[in-house]
């Protein structure tokens, strides 16, 4: 099973849906979606306006799905190391997580994000390094090809 339909049949049972629930909450065909489900050797990536759409209908950020795709498709994503060696050993921990652990950490990452967003005085209370710390978290919780629970995720 490649990396799109271990998501999409990962989301389907999270959620309790099917082919034809998840097509009609993204404004897919079904049989879009089937296919996407069971052709386990895509030839190309799926057109980004699809992409886009099945996301909708999965509940998870775009580029969990376009991260899916392409490697289902045999792309190799670009993996840039962090200047700081203490984020690199956080992001490498992260494959040892389980799907359900990596939804827990991307929670509390949000979380503190969204929080230190909403502080009054912004930036003042956050690290020098707080950028850099949030792109690598968010792009190795965003290149994992593992479902992301509703509302998480974080576009960089």
């Amino acid at each position: 099973m490649n990396s799109l339909q271990q998501l999409i049949h990962t989301r389907m049972t999270e959620l309790h849906r099917s082919y034809g629930e998840i097509a009609r909450r993204g404004g897919l065909p079904r049989s879009t979606v089937y296919h996407l489900a069971s052709n386990s050797r895509p030839v190309r990536v799926p057109n980004p306006r699809t992409l886009a759409r099945l996301a909708v209908g999965l509940e998870v950020p775009e580029h969990v799905v376009r991260t899916a795709a392409a490697t289902a498709a045999g792309f190799v994503l670009d993996e840039q190391a962090a200047d700081d060696p203490e984020i690199e050993v956080l992001v490498a921990s992260l494959a040892r997580l389980s799907p359900e652990e990596r939804r827990h950490v991307s929670a509390l990452v949000q979380s503190m994000l969204d929080a230190a967003d909403r502080e009054d005085s912004g930036a003042a209370h956050l690290p020098p390094d707080h950028n850099a710390t949030s792109a690598a978290l968010g792009s190795a919780l965003g290149e994992i090809p593992v479902p992301v629970a509703e509302g998480l995720g974080r576009e960089t």
